[in-house]
């Protein structure tokens, strides 16, 4: 299936719902959102808006249950806008000074305006979920709006458990699927999830796509863990030292305090420089960090085809699900 027409409608419906704040009086604040969404400003462009996945995951799950995925593309439009005004909000909370390489929203004009264009994205979402009205029935725009906004109290939980788990070193690997069932996986479930419900989709089947979406999110999560630590910077286009720098919190970071060896040991004892992040790397996999990621990977990416196939997709679209899914999670091979 060419995925260009829905990718090209996704654009379109996206710059429609951000439009409404290109008035003459907030035309700079319409430019901090373009700017955020990669189509103005330095370095504006395909690498700038990313891959749109997700608004992509909506169209096709509606599609592969036999409906028009034209109707759906307001919902895509709103799953994305929640997806970039949680990146911009993360940037602030993390002190990310680069978004897909370019200067962030809050370094480019301060904070408290990036706050705002945060605000703004999430209002378009819950505007954009609204516009469904156009094409469907109110039970069914008011079960995608609650559905979006579930998902929405679940980034916030996942993005707490992630602040808060920064400052303790008193966690196990079983602390970790919480937090990225927040922060990955819900977004995915929900984008699956909605999709499948604009198709037609019956509870049951519904409840199959769901599942997809979340042991999709969870695979791919750990697949990032995985290339954080270990991938190729080549390959991946960010510096695999930066997660053992930064302290972060990843699956095999976990599987390695557990196992309460030497890594675990220097872990403990403060911040990672750069010079030793090698070598930690190698101590990391060696005391079995590594494969208990791997391990964790494949059997979330087995749950997730498991439950795509029980979804039961079809014609063209359905195709372009699998192929999709596949690509997702075999990023580090």
């Amino acid at each position: 299936m060419d995925l260009k027409p829905l990718l090209s409608q996704i654009e379109l419906e996206l710059q429609k719902q951000v439009a409404r704040l290109d008035a003459p009086r907030t035309k700079p604040f319409h430019e901090m959102l373009t700017y955020h969404m990669g189509w103005t400003g330095e370095g504006a462009g395909p690498e700038a808006t990313g891959k749109r996945i997700r608004p992509l995951m909506v169209l096709l799950c509606t599609a592969a249950c036999g409906a028009s995925w034209q109707l759906a593309l307001p919902a895509a439009a709103a799953v994305e806008l929640v997806h970039n005004f949680s990146l911009v909000h993360d940037d602030i909370q993390d002190n990310s000074d680069k978004r897909r390489g370019r200067t962030t929203v809050w370094v480019k004009w301060g904070a408290p305006m990036a706050i705002n264009v945060g605000d703004a994205l999430f209002v378009m979402s819950n505007q954009a979920i609204i516009d469904l009205k156009e094409n469907y029935p109110a039970e069914i725009v008011v079960r995608a709006a609650e559905i979006l906004h579930n998902t929405c109290l679940d980034l916030t939980r996942g993005q707490f458990l992630d602040m808060s788990y920064e400052k303790t070193d008193e966690l196990a690997v079983e602390d970790y699927w919480p937090m990225i069932a927040g922060k990955t996986a819900a977004l995915l479930s929900a984008c699956c999830h909605i999709g499948s419900l604009l198709g037609g989709a019956d509870e049951s089947n519904q409840d199959a796509y769901r599942s997809f979406g979340h042991y999709l999110g969870l695979a791919f999560q750990v697949e990032d863990d995985i290339l954080g630590i270990w991938g190729d910077e080549a390959v991946t286009g960010k510096s695999a030292a930066n997660d053992l720098i930064e302290g972060k919190k990843s699956l095999p970071v976990l599987a390695g305090l557990s196992a309460r060896g030497r890594f675990a040991e220097r872990w403990k004892q403060g911040r990672i420089q750069a010079g030793e992040v090698q070598e930690l790397a190698r101590l990391l996999a060696s005391e079995g960090g590594y494969e208990a990621a791997v391990e964790a990977a494949k059997q979330m990416t087995d749950l997730a085809q498991m439950s795509l196939r029980g979804a039961d997709p079809q014609g063209e679209a359905g195709g372009a699900l699998f192929e999709l899914a596949d690509k997702l999670l075999k990023r580090n091979q």
